[in-house]
C-alpha cells in the first residue's frame, strides 16, 4: 500500500510541476501576443491619424445654417436647399450627411467641390406624426476645419385633428 502512495505523491508532484511550466509558458505566449497585438493596435491608430492630418482641410460657408418652415400641417412634407460655398483652397469631400432624426431625408454632392464652387444640400422634412414645435439638426461629415458642421430646421406642425 506504501509504495501505491509514494506512486501516487510522484504523479501528483510531477503534475503540478508539469501544470505550473504550462501556464507559465501561457501566461508568456499571452503576454507576447498582447505587447504585439497592442503595438498592432497602436500602429493602426497612429496610421489612421497619420492619414486625418494629410488630408487637406477646407472650409465651407452657408448662405445661412437654419431654416425656419413656419407653421406647416401635420404630413406635409417641406424641402429646403443650403447653398454653400467651399471657400478654402483645397477641393471639398463631404463623407457624410446625417439627419437626427429619419423624418428627414437629404442630398449631397458625392463628388468633391472646387475651391470657390458654390452646391447645396437638399434637405426635406416629412412632418406626418409630428405635432407642436420641432427642431431637427443634419450633421456634415466632410474635410472641413471645423468637422463637423450642424445645420439646423425648424418647424411648427399643427395637428389637423385639433384645427
Amino acid at each position: 500500500m506504501k509504495p501505491f502512495f509514494e506512486l501516487l505523491i510522484i504523479a501528483a508532484t510531477v503534475f503540478i510541476f508539469t501544470a505550473c511550466s504550462q501556464s507559465s509558458a501561457n501566461e508568456n505566449q499571452s503576454t507576447s501576443l498582447q505587447e504585439t497585438v497592442g503595438q498592432t493596435v497602436v500602429n493602426v491608430n497612429e496610421d489612421s491619424k497619420r492619414e486625418e492630418a494629410q488630408i487637406p482641410k477646407t472650409t465651407m460657408t452657408f448662405a445661412s445654417m437654419t431654416h425656419d418652415f413656419g407653421a406647416i400641417e401635420e404630413g406635409d412634407k417641406v424641402l429646403h436647399v443650403f447653398t454653400f460655398i467651399n471657400t478654402g483652397e483645397e477641393p471639398l469631400i463631404i463623407n457624410d450627411v446625417k439627419s437626427s432624426c429619419g423624418c428627414t431625408s437629404k442630398e449631397w454632392p458625392k463628388e468633391p467641390i472646387a475651391p470657390g464652387v458654390e452646391s447645396q444640400i437638399t434637405i426635406e422634412f416629412n412632418s406626418k406624426g409630428k405635432a407642436g414645435k420641432q427642431t431637427k439638426t443634419v450633421t456634415i461629415n466632410a474635410n472641413t476645419e471645423p468637422n463637423p458642421i450642424r445645420l439646423t430646421i425648424k418647424a411648427d406642425v399643427n395637428n389637423a385633428s385639433n384645427s
